[in-house]
């Protein structure tokens, strides 16, 4: 239940939790439903394609580079701009357990890049030849990561926002936000938006444009393209 005197927080499907305090979270939960959302619908691809469907694997392939793309640039942007200003706060309060749990957010991330790594080599691999062998292979690679990333997810929304919530001051916050803003490359960012909001309720895609009518005209002209492509690579999912 959110205190009285704390901002309504933004609850998606698969959140692990909702951390209530004066700081709105609707883009990083927005960003963990774009994740969680991917994930599933890339195991359910690799499990589903047919494993001579050259054409859909291809696909997959790049769509995988896109997904991890984003999230290493998403891992960036915390890496840089979150957890240093929040290891200032602590350490100023003198929170051992604090720094101790931002010290696990950076190292989970380092579990993360590898694994994603493995994964569009496996993702490449079944592109270039479509085999059982290949798709069992990446079939446990796409597993694992799943695993791993939706630890990691779960274990930032219960603790790390929480711990935001409670430490950041406004300057704080809003310097992150600006960092955030920044962290991913122009190129991306008609891909990120229609992404993003890919299966978000409509109350919440409202809330994420409003008082920005000019990205919500350029959601409308992505979002049908964005989804002919979707549809396409995640055909068998």
């Amino acid at each position: 239940m959110k205190p009285d005197d704390q901002l309504p927080q933004v609850s998606l499907p698969g959140q692990a939790h909702v951390a209530y305090g004066p700081y709105d979270q609707t883009g990083m939960y927005v960003m963990h439903h774009a994740l969680r959302r991917d994930l599933a619908r890339f195991e359910s691809a690799v499990r589903n394609t047919p494993v001579g469907d050259r054409s859909v694997w291809r696909g997959l392939s790049q769509r995988w580079d896109r997904f991890a793309e984003v999230l290493h640039h998403h891992h960036s942007v915390e890496d840089a701009a979150i957890w240093p200003l929040m290891l200032r706060r602590v350490d100023e309060a003198g929170d051992a357990a604090g720094r101790a749990l931002l010290e696990a957010m950076e190292a989970e991330h380092e579990q993360v890049d590898p694994a994603l790594a493995g994964c569009a080599a496996a993702f490449a691999a079944m592109a270039e030849h479509p085999c059982t062998d290949h798709r069992n292979a990446l079939d446990v690679r796409v597993t694992a990561v799943r695993s791993v990333l939706l630890e990691h997810l779960a274990h930032e929304e219960t603790e790390a926002l929480p711990l935001l919530q409670r430490v950041m001051t406004p300057e704080d916050f809003a310097a992150a936000e600006t960092a955030a803003d920044k962290g991913y490359p122009t190129r991306l960012l008609p891909f990120i938006l229609p992404w993003a909001m890919a299966e978000v309720p409509a109350p919440v895609v409202a809330t994420v444009l409003r008082g920005q009518p000019g990205l919500g005209f350029v959601l409308r002209l992505l979002r049908r393209r964005f989804e002919r492509r979707e549809q396409k690579v995640f055909c068998h999912a």
